[in-house]
């Protein structure tokens, strides 16, 4: 459960650079995607800080409850390529159903919160792998 937790620790962090650097890029709200998070929690709210603040155990609740999933599912061997792949599963399913439920989820782009779950899962199947070792 350790490694999961460092696995989930590190992924939380990991996983939002794609869609940072994304809006970055093209001059957006590098924070939309966290203030979304947020709004999952406090679905009619609007202010900032109350929505970062809300994304803040959102973010945590998912990050570490689907590193002790992988945990238990990523093979011991490819355990990084495996991690990665089941960043795209992950995806399909949060995205799913996050868009549909969720406006603000919906309005971000698609590919860079894709991005984000790949790099998720790539970090916390490094992570296992390194904490397996």
């Amino acid at each position: 459960m350790r490694a999961a937790l460092a696995a989930g620790a590190a992924g939380a962090v990991a996983g939002g650079v794609p869609s940072t650097v994304w809006a970055l890029a093209h001059g957006n709200d590098p924070l939309e995607a966290t203030l979304a998070a947020g709004s999952m929690l406090l679905r009619n709210e609007e202010r900032p800080a109350r929505l970062f603040a809300a994304a803040v155990p959102v973010h945590l609740a998912f990050s570490l409850g689907w590193a002790a999933v992988l945990a238990h599912v990523l093979p011991r061997r490819h355990t990084t390529p495996g991690g990665a792949l089941a960043g795209l599963v992950i995806a399909a399913i949060d995205l799913g159903l996050g868009r549909r439920l969720f406006p603000r989820l919906r309005a971000l782009p698609v590919l860079p919160q894709i991005a984000d779950h790949v790099a998720y899962g790539m970090t916390v199947g490094f992570v296992l792998a390194q904490q397996r070792r």
